[in-house]
């Protein structure tokens, strides 16, 4: 009885308030788990390459926002249940496979998930990881992983994961009242005035109208994904992460915002010669007439490459019908503020010296941030300002000279 009291209190008591600015909650802590990860994900494409993708796709190991089932399934022709068993299978070889490389236990997981960790400690650091990581579709996934990596024996890994999961859910159903009560908030206002301040607007132009519908049909009802009833639009509206969620209360509760649609468009383009395809999170149409299309990325992950090359679509297609472009980082910090970020010019000089020589791996840049005590925000301030390629699983920095230029962005 005692553990059972022991496990509802890590439930309860692990709901910290989502933060309305995550700027305090990326860092390269954070990124040093991650980067551990999509080097196990790595070994694992020597062994089996497409067990490694679909554990790439699920997990958003390269640094865009995790994917559902059902989509990954469209891409093999293979039913969404057949992907979690494919996945299931991955993750169990990638973990047989660190425990007899020693990587079970190793300290970057170790410190940051200590087994010694009470449920609620753990509970509480992997959700608050979850929401500012944009990664709520596979929270338990990655939840499970992280833990298991840390030493964590199975079935205490599947019970607090389990926990993430449902604390998720219940903010979900507590959000969702709060949402029927909902009326104008000058909070909310606020807010989306200090982000409609960071529009990228295009020329004089008339925009065209909202689409009447999502554009996101392979999953668009997928049972992983959350949903509100929203009385400014008259209909549920899905959604796949807390920030993507914080948006659309934001844009409900705003008297600026007239109506909005989300994911109103599938923006194709090209990464690397792969064809891909975005839903930009949402189209909000202003009471003055002017329309933004607006994308969740999270703060921290705005300088990969592959989330450039995307937003780089994305701005294409908004611009093309008229309407203002808007990145929302779940931060007060967008990427204006970003690329004017003063940052300490010895770091940026070291980086830039290393890069005249050639790609830049993680094990120097982690000797650039001991040497300067580079930051995350510097560091994607920096990636910003100077258009360096930023890739992960695994990380490498190049400069522009030594990137292939991307090419244009195409349009559906």
């Amino acid at each position: 009885m005692t553990a059972e009291r022991d496990s509802a209190a890590a439930v309860e008591d692990a709901d910290p308030e989502l933060s309305d600015d995550i700027r305090d909650d990326m860092s390269f802590g954070l990124e040093e788990v991650n980067e551990a990860l999509a080097e196990l994900v790595a070994q694992q494409a020597e062994r089996k390459a497409r067990d490694a993708e679909i554990l790439g796709y699920r997990l958003g190991i390269a640094g865009e926002r995790p994917q559902t089932l059902a989509l990954i399934g469209a891409r093999y022709d293979l039913a969404r249940d057949r992907i979690r068993q494919l996945h299931t299978k991955a993750v169990g070889q990638l973990l047989r496979h660190a425990q007899l490389t020693g990587q079970i236990g190793a300290p970057v997981f170790a410190l940051r998930y200590p087994v010694r960790g009470r449920d609620q400690q753990l509970v509480r650091a992997l959700l608050v990881e979850t929401y500012a990581t944009d990664t709520d579709i596979a929270a338990n996934e990655l939840s499970y992983l992280k833990l298991r990596l840390a030493g964590h024996a199975p079935e205490d890994a599947k019970r607090i994961a389990g926990f993430v999961t449902q604390r998720i859910m219940a903010w979900r159903r507590k959000t969702n009242r709060r949402l029927a009560k909902l009326h104008a908030e000058p909070p909310a206002t606020a807010e989306l005035t200090s982000a409609l301040a960071q529009v990228d607007w295009p020329g004089a132009a008339t925009p065209t109208g909202l689409p009447n519908e999502s554009a996101r049909v392979v999953d668009g009802d997928d049972d992983g994904r959350g949903r509100f009833y929203l009385d400014k639009v008259g209909r549920d509206v899905a959604f796949d992460s807390g920030l993507e969620a914080r948006l659309l209360r934001i844009l409900t509760a705003s008297d600026l915002v007239d109506t909005f649609q989300e994911e109103p468009a599938a923006v194709t383009y090209a990464l690397d010669g792969a064809d891909r395809v975005a839903y930009p999170s949402v189209a909000a149409r202003l009471s003055d007439g002017r329309v933004v299309l607006i994308d969740v990325q999270p703060l921290g992950h705005v300088a990969f490459h592959t989330n450039r090359i995307r937003s780089a679509a994305a701005r294409a297609y908004a611009h093309d019908r008229g309407w203002g472009w808007l990145i929302w980082t779940g931060s007060r910090i967008g990427v204006p503020e970003l690329l004017h970020r003063k940052v300490d010019a010895s770091a940026g000089g070291q980086l830039e010296e290393l890069l005249t020589r050639g790609p830049v791996s993680w094990p120097q840049l982690r000797q650039v941030r001991t040497d300067t005590g580079l930051e995350l925000l510097d560091f994607v301030a920096l990636a910003l300002r100077h258009e360096w390629r930023w890739d992960r699983a695994p990380f490498r920095l190049t400069a522009p000279a030594l990137s292939a230029p991307p090419p244009p962005p195409r349009q559906k």
